[in-house]
């Protein structure tokens, strides 16, 4: 084990129950406080914006052929044998479990969160609404286990999802229910914020990273995401209920988390 890790207490709660739900759909645009999260819902909320727009395929759906040229996003191939979508390149070898944000670490913001990522660790490539090419690495796992899930705010979801999320029942079951959930939630003015994580597990082909999370009022709260690699980059492996994370939970501190600096 590489950090911190907890089980998640009781049975599978339903879907639209669960606190780890609400961070999914529309992740640090919803309130998060000590006894919880709470859903404030704005916008258009009608059946078509809750739909989004249509799933596209791209460099890493699974009829893409691998070596394929992503379009429109710049040229180069990867090398062969790799198994990546070409012109994803990035540095695999360092296999270390991260103890400090790496040197290049920078942030951009989506929407109403920012995320954090990094030009050496990935996401290296953007194709529309995927953010991709994660480093083979510990770096690289965490760096998408934060990523991933917070795009699945706007209305390209579905090609987000199509793309970065391992297909199965799992994947069935959230798009299924995050079609209910309206686009918008929240005015910004309370969003909480990533601020550290704690490897949990890590294998090159599947990692468990706790997210640490700080609202306003300075409490933490922590969630898991599980990602796998798979296609030739690291995607998320949603639960068998569907949902991206597991539920919310509080703590005091950010002891055994290792810390973005912000």
């Amino acid at each position: 084990m590489f950090g911190r890790h907890q089980r998640d207490s009781g049975a599978e709660q339903p879907f639209w129950n669960q606190q780890g739900w609400l961070l999914s759909a529309a992740f640090l645009a919803v309130v998060l406080v000590i006894s919880g999260i709470t859903w404030l819902s704005a916008g258009d909320d009608t059946p078509a914006a809750r739909q989004g727009n249509p799933a596209q395929k791209g460099p890493l759906s699974s009829a893409a052929p691998k070596g394929a040229q992503p379009a429109a996003d710049g040229a180069g191939e990867s090398p062969a044998g790799t198994g990546r979508p070409g012109g994803c390149l990035t540095d695999d070898g360092d296999q270390t479990p991260p103890s400090a944000p790496p040197e290049d670490l920078g942030w951009r913001s989506l929407g109403l969160s920012r995320i954090p990522v990094s030009p050496s660790a990935g996401p290296v490539r953007t194709s529309g609404a995927v953010m991709w090419c994660f480093a083979r690495t510990p770096l690289g796992a965490v760096l998408a286990a934060h990523v991933i899930p917070a795009r699945m705010s706007g209305k390209d979801w579905r090609t987000v999802t199509e793309q970065q999320v391992v297909s199965g029942r799992g994947r069935d079951l959230f798009v299924a229910q995050r079609s209910t959930v309206p686009e918008s939630a929240g005015n910004g003015s309370t969003a909480g914020s990533y601020v550290g994580f704690a490897l949990s597990s890590y294998s090159k082909d599947t990692a468990m990273v706790q997210l640490l999370i700080k609202n306003v009022s300075g409490g933490y709260g922590t969630t898991f995401v599980t990602v796998n690699w798979d296609g030739g980059d690291w995607k998320v492996q949603p639960r068998t209920n569907g949902s991206l994370y597991t539920s919310l939970t509080t703590v005091t501190g950010n002891h055994g988390f290792t810390m973005w600096g912000v």
